[in-house]
């Protein structure tokens, strides 16, 4: 007979379960300090923001100023901090994703996240 029945060995699952915990938290700051760009109009407005989501810079080419046609340059402005938001939603999921998935996807036995 197995010793508890054949249960998984608690201590081991709480030490899976911490090293996970440890591991999601460096991913973490890892995108806080990555940065990734985002561009529009060709490279007209290039928004810089971490991999976290955070805006860290904005650069406007003089071309794309026009003051009869501020509308075109903020649309160029959205959609330049719009890429760079996809691109650091791509890097949360390539640096989270596995960790997500072992936290979420029954990496860990017995356990209900």
């Amino acid at each position: 007979m197995i010793p508890g029945g054949g249960q998984p060995n608690m201590q081991q699952l709480l030490q899976q379960a911490q090293k996970m915990q440890q591991d999601l938290a460096q991913a973490q700051e890892e995108l806080a300090q990555t940065e990734v760009d985002g561009k529009a109009g060709g490279g007209l407005v290039t928004a810089t923001v971490t991999g976290a989501g955070e805006l860290r810079a904005l650069k406007i080419d003089p071309k794309a100023v026009d003051p009869e046609d501020t509308e075109t340059l903020a649309d160029l402005v959205v959609a330049a901090v719009q890429a760079a938001n996809e691109n650091a939603q791509a890097l949360q999921q390539q640096k989270l994703g596995p960790l997500a998935q072992g936290l979420g996807g029954g990496g860990i036995p017995g356990l209900p996240f």
